[in-house]
């Protein structure tokens, strides 16, 4: 059974030795034995476990939720679950490229043809591509829009300090907490939650939603369906829809 020492564990996923000193110290890759001379040693399984920490760390997800997700008995299938959405979104993505590419190809054909060309001929192979990651821009026009109340905030708090104009800050509260209530009833009808046990698309009480811990594709839910509480994969509450759409077919 291979071993494999600090340096090649790091090198094997491209992260530095001292980013695998560090798990170590967090608690969330701890060596499986020490050599005589007190050298970390790593299996495969200690090498898979950094590649998937390695992962969710690309996605944004905190240090202590990674220990957490993977501190729980079912933290393959979560794991899994959000390698799988993964899977479809860059898929999906490739898709979309490539038929992008076929209509540069075509409309390039068409312009070689001058003879033929008109805009009205190509039009239906130039028009807006469908916008399918409804929840990644939803997400980013969150973020654009909390940005002047952001901005509000720190401009009350520098004036507070500087000028004494502390009643800038009850100006902001009056604006911040009507756009928090408001994005948040927003955010919560339009996402959906998926359960990685038994794979039910389901929404939670906006309460338990509101105060969940979470992650940026992930939040800590009981499934309506069977009962199972942790890490469930955020999706759009389209996929919902669709799912409720089709046990009523059936």
């Amino acid at each position: 059974m291979p071993k494999y020492t600090t340096g090649e564990i790091a090198k094997l996923c491209s992260v530095t030795v001292r980013t695998v000193q560090y798990y170590d110290t967090r608690g969330i890759l701890t060596p499986s034995e020490l050599s005589e001379g007190g050298r970390r040693l790593y299996s495969d399984a200690d090498l898979e476990r950094m590649k998937t920490i390695c992962f969710l760390r690309e996605l944004g997800i905190p240090i202590d939720t990674i220990k957490d997700l993977l501190e729980q008995e079912n933290n393959k299938k979560v794991v899994s679950l959000i390698l799988s959405r993964q899977e479809e979104e860059l898929s999906a993505e490739i898709g979309e490229r490539r038929e992008k590419l076929r209509k540069i190809e075509e409309i390039k054909k068409a312009l070689g043809r001058a003879d033929d060309f008109t805009f009205n001929s190509i039009g239906g192979m130039v028009d807006a591509v469908t916008d399918r990651k409804k929840l990644r821009n939803f997400r980013i026009l969150l973020v654009l829009t909390g940005i002047p109340v952001s901005a509000l905030q720190w401009v009350a708090i520098i004036l507070g300090i500087t000028k004494g104009m502390w009643w800038l800050l009850f100006v902001w509260a009056a604006v911040a907490v009507p756009y928090a209530v408001i994005t948040s009833i927003f955010y919560y009808r339009r996402v959906a939650y998926i359960c990685p046990e038994c794979q039910t698309v389901f929404r939670p009480t906006f309460k338990e939603m509101f105060f969940a811990g979470h992650t940026p594709t992930t939040r800590k839910l009981t499934c309506t369906a069977c009962g199972h509480r942790g890490y469930c994969v955020e999706t759009s509450a389209e996929n919902l829809t669709d799912r409720v759409e089709a046990e009523n077919d059936e």
